[in-house]
């Protein structure tokens, strides 16, 4: 992961403040967890940095580069949740390639076909990319579902 700074950065839904004027820096390396009740801004917070929800002002910086303005695919920045968002009826594979089939993406198959392969192997799921996702155990769908965000471009979120 690269550093990922947050300078007094606002989330605004309407008259609803969700994130208030957040200030944080995560360096190289580092781990940071981000606690709260529901509705406290976690999940809009990590939306924001990858570029999934607009910002209502403040700036964020990724490994010292404005991003307030990209499309989260020029960002270069991954998420990962905890449930599995995984389509049910498509086999791991095409769950993996499926990021890379959308239209904003364009990626030849060839292209998908080696990115899939190998963070595959990476993850250490090769072996798995015909299967569906109820064939699989917890563990199998949680590397599948990290590894659908890292078939984008790649710096993982923290």
């Amino acid at each position: 992961m690269g550093e990922v700074v947050l300078e007094n950065v606002w989330k605004r839904y309407g008259k609803t403040e969700a994130v208030k004027g957040l200030s944080l820096e995560v360096k190289e390396e580092e781990c940071i967890v981000i606690l709260g009740p529901s509705g406290a801004g976690k999940t809009s917070t990590l939306k924001m940095i990858a570029g999934l929800e607009d910002i209502s002002s403040g700036h964020i910086f990724v490994n010292g580069r404005l991003v307030d303005n990209l499309e989260p695919h020029e960002r270069n920045v991954a998420m990962t949740f905890e449930t599995y968002a995984l389509y049910p009826h498509f086999s791991v594979y095409d769950n993996l390639a499926f990021p890379l089939r959308s239209p904003k993406h364009k990626v030849p198959e060839v292209e998908i076909k080696q990115r899939v392969d190998k963070v595959a192997d990476m993850l250490g799921i090769g072996g798995l990319l015909d299967r569906l996702p109820a064939q699989l155990s917890q563990g199998q769908k949680q590397r599948a579902v990290s590894y659908t965000h890292l078939t984008l471009p790649t710096i993982h979120s923290v």
